[in-house]
C-alpha cells in the first residue's frame, strides 16, 4: 500500500532557500498511528538522497500532521534549482510504500 492510499494529503513547499517541508496530512488518529510507526525518517533519508542526520521529523499528533524538512539539494532560484516552489518533492514520497 502507497502512502498515498493512507492519507489525505502529501504536499511539499519551500522552507527557505535551503529547505523543503513535506506534510503529510493523515487525516485520523489511525492513519497517523499507522504512518508513525511504518514511515522511517531512514526510508526519507534515503528516498531523498540526504544525510540521515539532516532530516527533521515532526509527528504532530494533535494534528494528525507528519512533517519532514530537509535540504534543498542546490539554492532556490539558482540556475540548477528546477523546482523554485518546492511543490514537486510531496510526490516522491507520496509513492511509497508502507
Amino acid at each position: 500500500m502507497k502512502l498515498s492510499d493512507t492519507v489525505l494529503k502529501v504536499r511539499s513547499k519551500n522552507a527557505g532557500p535551503f529547505w523543503v517541508t513535506i506534510d503529510i496530512f493523515c487525516g485520523s488518529p489511525e492513519a497517523f498511528g499507522a504512518v508513525v510507526t511504518r514511515l522511517s525518517t531512514e526510508t526519507v533519508a534515503r528516498l531523498y538522497a540526504t544525510e540521515l542526520q539532516l532530516v527533521k521529523r515532526f509527528d504532530i499528533a494533535d494534528l494528525n500532521v507528519i512533517k519532514f524538512s530537509i535540504p534543498r539539494p542546490v539554492v532556490q532560484g539558482s540556475a540548477a534549482d528546477r523546482d523554485m516552489h518546492g511543490a514537486q518533492w510531496a510526490h516522491l514520497l507520496a509513492e511509497v510504500d508502507l
